[in-house]
């Protein structure tokens, strides 16, 4: 990173064009997190992350101003629920709530209140960490008082699916849940954008295993996860090479370096998550994107087009 950084600047270039070169143009569909659960957050919530995707846009500016309003709207929904309007790591609120639905159900309204059309202008994505509630073979729901197996958990997303906009849903099982991911492919894959975060840690020898075995349909991609920028580019490229989407990650522990807001664009992985529209070190990389885009007039905003082959 170090390197790239500083050979960007010698050469007086932007980073995302020093990584990227001139076919660097896509700027990304942000999947930012608004309620936290799981390890993320001190509440009954077994899901980790619930995101909203703004891809009913024509520009990364116009999308995250959507997110803003619903935001601020879902702040005030929780506060007159009396529920906690505190943050979770991510910048995402963390309300205590009766089963792993309401969430969905309380971020509608939100979109709703907001003036925007669920499903058209904006879009629903789960991150369940599943292999945080995985024990002895089977899934633990705590907040529903449940233990089921992969095939009722699939059937439990694929519930969920066709009761709301999901576009996503990552690590929706435990990474050494083969099995359970090949049915979940087979059972979701032609529907919605499957991704792996645990299951390929950024690693193109797993990653490849996934493509033979046709497992998932993305990768979650983290720099920081497979060591080297080559490493990450690599990755990216033989997941593009097979069909597979990409989403540009941070990590829980951020700090405010948009290093990975250039290499989104320089990829043109056509998505990016780096949590909500709070603190400093989520903000900076959305930020950057707004300069980004300003900068590449010639650039494009995918929208729905990035889900269109999911």
């Amino acid at each position: 990173m170090a390197t790239a950084k500083v050979a960007s600047l010698y050469l007086n270039i932007p980073l995302y064009r020093y990584l990227g070169g001139a076919n660097a143009m896509t700027l990304p569909v942000g999947m930012f997190n608004i309620i936290n659960g799981g390890s993320h957050a001190n509440n009954s919530i077994d899901f980790q992350e619930y995101m909203i995707v703004p891809m009913g846009f024509d520009s990364f500016k116009e999308s995250i101003q959507a997110v803003a309003k619903i935001y601020h709207n879902l702040k005030s929904i929780l506060s007159k629920k009396g529920e906690s309007t505190s943050l979770g790591d991510e910048g995402g609120f963390a309300p205590n709530c009766a089963n792993n639905e309401e969430p969905l159900q309380i971020i509608i309204e939100a979109i709703q209140k907001s003036g925007y059309k669920e499903g058209k202008d904006i879009s629903l994505a789960i991150d369940c960490a599943s292999s945080e509630f995985y024990k002895d073979g089977l899934y633990h729901l705590d907040s529903e008082d449940k233990k089921v197996t992969s095939s009722q958990l699939i059937q439990y997303y694929k519930n969920l699916c066709e009761k709301y906009p999901i576009v996503s849903i990552e690590d929706g099982l435990d990474e050494d849940d083969i099995d359970g991911w090949i049915e979940m492919t087979k059972v979701l894959g032609d529907k919605i954008q499957l991704v792996g975060d645990d299951l390929f840690v950024t690693n193109t020898r797993i990653l490849q295993q996934g493509i033979d075995n046709n497992i998932a349909n993305a990768i979650l991609i983290k720099p920081n996860q497979i060591g080297t920028i080559t490493q990450t580019m690599n990755t990216v490229r033989l997941a593009q090479q097979n069909g597979y989407k990409c989403v540009m990650s941070h990590r829980s522990g951020e700090s405010e370096d948009v290093f990975i807001a250039d290499f989104a664009v320089a990829l043109n992985t056509g998505q990016i998550k780096t949590g909500s529209i709070a603190r400093g070190e989520r903000t900076a990389k959305y930020n950057r994107l707004l300069y980004i885009e300003d900068e590449i007039k010639y650039g494009s905003f995918l929208g729905k087009q990035i889900f269109k082959s999911a």
